[in-house]
């Protein structure tokens, strides 16, 4: 078993029966010198400082006592995923209703609009095309590349990533 499954064993009784989520565990450093955990968890409502901190001392401990990286030194970091972390679940997805995303499709290509919707396979994303010159329609066109325009629906399989863009009104 490797070093993420366990923490993410380990992590469970933390996680206030599913309330907060693991959005990433990254362990860093393991051939020698400091060993860096980074553990990243948000819930629906969000996750406050105290609840990281909270997780970071038991966690913390608990991997002391068990000796977790033997006698190597290791750091544990738990935090929210910040705001330019890719979403990537669809609890993620719910939360943002509303705001702008600049998704990445798995096709190469990027689309802007605001997240309308979200379920456990798609979201409804209202794109806004981007301005393009008479030349680059006319060679999109002839490419046979279709630019979404409007209510679109793009299934989570299709989105390689996707960012809440801020916006400042």
């Amino acid at each position: 078993m490797d070093d993420k499954t366990r923490i993410t064993g380990l992590l469970q009784p933390y996680l206030n029966n599913d309330q907060l989520y693991i959005v990433d565990v990254q362990v860093v450093g393991r051939q020698g010198g400091r060993i860096k955990v980074t553990i990243l968890l948000d819930s629906d409502a969000g996750i406050t400082i105290d609840e990281c901190a909270d997780i970071s001392r038991g966690l913390g401990g608990q991997m002391d006592e068990m000796n977790f990286f033997s006698e190597s030194p290791f750091t544990l970091e738990v935090s929210s995923p910040g705001v330019d972390f890719p979403l990537g679940f669809p609890r993620q997805y719910w939360r943002n209703v509303g705001r702008q995303l600049l998704v990445t499709l798995t096709d190469g290509t990027t689309e802007r609009g605001t997240l309308e919707d979200a379920d456990d396979t798609q979201i409804i994303l209202d794109v806004v095309p981007e301005k393009r010159s008479k030349t680059k329609q006319k060679k999109d066109a002839e490419a046979g590349i279709v630019i979404r325009s409007g209510l679109t629906t793009l299934l989570y399989d299709q989105i390689k990533k996707a960012i809440v863009e801020i916006t400042f009104n």
